[in-house]
């Protein structure tokens, strides 16, 4: 019965441990930024999303226990063309008004040495989802990480460019996706 009393009581010290050991949560900085590059008749574009936003749970020492989740306003993507920027939100590209946001869900990150790193999940455009993997690089210095990352995702894969714009004819179906970010440790 003594030895069942200690045990208890020394799981119940070691239980504030545990927690304070959890990954830290990261807030992420305004002026990061979410961007993405395509071609459109043979002409290089380029865009960013004004409004996304990151939940970040990570500690490169407990990759097991990390996490993100990015929630993307499709809607506020911009390119600088005004007829360009004013079809993204309509029903043959985005459909934000159905679906106003685009999400990705980390399932994994996995160390691949040297500050770079691969976070693999789940990427959800216009209800369709799809496995994703997005290398980066990350820097943490004190309570300041800079993380940097790109993927080239096929639009139609998700139903982005419906009707004649479901070919590459005259949008390339490749789209890059760059994130660059700086974040803070929250306490």
């Amino acid at each position: 019965m003594m030895r069942l009393a200690s045990l208890v009581i020394g799981l119940a010290l070691l239980a504030p441990a545990a927690q304070a050991a959890a990954p830290a949560h990261w807030t992420v900085d305004p002026g990061s930024k979410l961007s993405f590059q395509g071609r459109m008749s043979d002409q290089a574009f380029s865009g960013v999303f004004r409004r996304w936003s990151a939940n970040i749970v990570f500690d490169p020492k407990q990759l097991a226990l990390s996490k993100a989740v990015v929630t993307i306003d499709v809607g506020s993507a911009v390119t600088g063309d005004a007829d360009r920027d004013q079809a993204m939100p309509t029903g043959d590209w985005f459909a934000a008004q159905k679906f106003p946001q685009a999400t990705f869900t980390t399932s994994a990150i996995k160390d691949l040495g040297g500050g770079r790193y691969q976070a693999i999940g789940d990427l959800a455009i216009r209800g369709v989802h799809k496995p994703v993997v997005l290398p980066f690089t990350l820097a943490i210095s004190g309570d300041t990480a800079r993380m940097n990352g790109a993927v080239t995702l096929n639009r139609t894969a998700f139903g982005v460019g419906q009707g004649r714009w479901s070919t590459k004819d005259v949008v390339d179906t490749s789209v890059t996706v760059n994130v660059a970010l700086t974040a803070h440790r929250a306490h």
